[in-house]
């Protein structure tokens, strides 16, 4: 059963994404659309090498080049976030919703979580006088529970 609500799930993902691009210009290439469901997939923040070592197996034909742009296309088109981390490897995810990050400083994994509170909260004067601000985003940065748990081991 949690498959099928998974390839659901992928499935309104591919199709709102099909129609974003369409909406943006953009033509639907076969390479296109595997970058985005490859990264729509996963969970775990991958960099464009991740991406590139984890299509040359379904497209061997596939360049980093081409990784590259499409990410850079996807996300000045807002179809993808980037990721900011400390590393200096950029990392991205097709989760548009908002939501903020945890970076573990051992495992450099990044965990997705919500922050209602945060969300709803007003900018104080002085920030909001710098300008007109359209996302508010927290990285916190850390240890994650697993690595933690390594640790008490």
């Amino acid at each position: 059963m949690p498959h099928i609500k998974k390839t659901k799930n992928l499935q309104k993902k591919m199709s709102a994404f099909e129609q974003a691009c369409r909406a943006a210009g953009l033509k639907l290439t076969h390479q296109r659309l595997e970058i985005y469901r490859e990264l729509a997939m996963s969970s775990d923040h991958p960099s464009a090498e991740s991406l590139y070592k984890r299509l040359k197996k379904k497209l061997p034909t596939i360049s980093q080049d081409t990784i590259y742009r499409t990410l850079s296309t996807l996300e000045e088109k807002k179809l993808i976030k980037k990721v900011q981390t400390v590393d200096s490897q950029a990392r991205f995810e097709a989760q548009m919703t908002q939501h903020h990050h945890l970076i573990c400083d051992k495992c450099k994994q990044i965990i997705n979580f919500q922050w209602k509170g945060f969300d709803d909260v007003s900018l104080p004067e002085e920030v909001a006088q710098l300008g007109q601000i359209h996302n508010k985003n927290v990285i916190l940065l850390g240890i994650c529970r697993e690595c933690l748990e390594k640790q008490k081991k």
